[in-house]
């Protein structure tokens, strides 16, 4: 059996990981689908579809997860009727998804397709909206992803990244 995990990984955290592990309790193989594929350099999604793959990959590797699993970027379509659709025709099959967004939820359900909650673990800390914060404010961030993200980020210098994209032109 395949599941589909939907996530934007803005960034890749620890959290995902332990969601990560509890789905491979279930399925044989695993989709990781990055959402908002397209959108990199804003506060809210500052890192690339391809580094968020080199997070994702890496960390998995780092962690010991040798399911089968599958990275595929998903960009928007912003036409939540053909988004199912859409997804569906860059994935391999799948029988399950997992997500906690209530829209995705409503459109996979509205497609007859089983929807699961995946568990959260430790939400407060393992949260990219609040990493993102961290990172912003100059506080440690670093415990909440795993290494192997620590080392993406620092390479391509994603802490100030995400400080310049809050500067202004304005004098």
């Amino acid at each position: 059996m395949r599941g589909l995990l939907i996530g934007r990984f803005q960034p890749f955290h620890k959290g995902h990981i332990y969601v990560i592990k509890e789905i491979c309790k279930e399925v044989d193989e695993i989709i990781i689908g990055i959402g908002s594929a397209q959108l990199s350099h804003s506060i809210e999604n500052p890192f690339t579809a391809g580094e968020r793959i080199m997070m994702i990959s890496k960390s998995l590797f780092e962690n010991g997860i040798e399911k089968n699993y599958y990275i595929i970027p998903i960009p928007d379509v912003n036409n939540n009727s053909l988004w199912v659709s859409h997804l569906k025709s860059l994935t391999p099959p799948f029988s399950k998804v997992y997500s906690g967004n209530p829209l995705v939820k409503r459109l996979f359900l509205e497609e007859g397709i089983e929807v699961l909650t995946p568990p959260l673990y430790n939400r407060e800390m393992y949260s990219g909206t609040e990493i993102r914060r961290r990172m912003l404010e100059g506080e440690p961030w670093e415990d909440s992803v795993p290494k192997a993200v620590v080392d993406v980020i620092e390479e391509i210098d994603g802490v100030q990244r995400i400080r310049d994209l809050l500067k202004s032109d304005k004098i």
